[in-house]
């Protein structure tokens, strides 16, 4: 997440960075908390959850290992978290919290142009999946999540369908369909909490 950093700059930030542990299932921050701190994610995987106005819990994101979680409390003094952030594996962080990364922005302007371009790289990300949203069906953009995410876990994803629908954005009866109906044509095979890929080419031809 630092690339295009200066070395020195790098070494500030990590210095000034405390190193944080997280067990499986631990919760980083809650909806509503204070948004004080941010999280350079170091090793492991964080899912990023948000309660949706009927009560349920959506997964929105996967946060993964040299990406960073949490920034926006770096731009909203006072602000309370959108959504909370839970580690699906052990994870390590370096976590920097809103003083210290003002003290780093105002001290070297380089770092405040880093956080510009992280943001924006957010905005593009957020288009992109809104388009997807307005213009694709719920079948495909499902399909489409599987295979990013197959590049990330490998053949085997450790998520269940409730996971997959708040990624693809529609609802876990859409995606129990569409998974089935995948299995029948034998790109995926199914098991408890996990989805295993089996023929990513013939996934790729279907989610176009």
């Amino acid at each position: 997440m630092l690339e295009g950093l200066p070395d020195t700059d790098v070494r500030r930030v990590i210095a000034s960075a405390r190193r944080r542990r997280f067990a499986r299932g631990e919760v980083l921050f809650h909806e509503g908390d204070p948004a004080t701190t941010l999280h350079l994610v170091a090793k492991g995987r964080i899912a990023v959850r948000v309660t949706t106005p009927r009560g349920e819990v959506a997964t929105v994101d996967l946060v993964l290992a040299g990406d960073v979680v949490g920034e926006l409390a770096l731009l909203s003094p006072g602000g309370r978290r959108r959504a909370s952030a839970i580690a699906m594996e052990p994870t390590a962080t370096l976590s920097i919290d809103e003083t210290t990364f003002s003290a780093l922005r105002r001290d070297d302007p380089v770092i405040s142009e880093f956080l510009v371009q992280l943001l924006a790289a957010r905005v593009h990300r957020l288009t992109d999946r809104l388009l997807e949203a307005l213009y694709l069906p719920a079948d495909t953009r499902l399909l489409r999540r599987v295979l990013e995410l197959s590049e990330v876990y490998g053949s085997v994803l450790p998520l269940t369908q409730e996971d997959l629908a708040g990624l693809a954005g529609t609802t876990r009866a859409t995606v129990n369909r569409a998974l089935r109906r995948e299995e029948k044509l034998g790109t995926i095979e199914l098991g408890r909490g996990r989805v295993s890929v089996v023929d990513r080419a013939g996934l790729g031809q279907r989610s176009r």
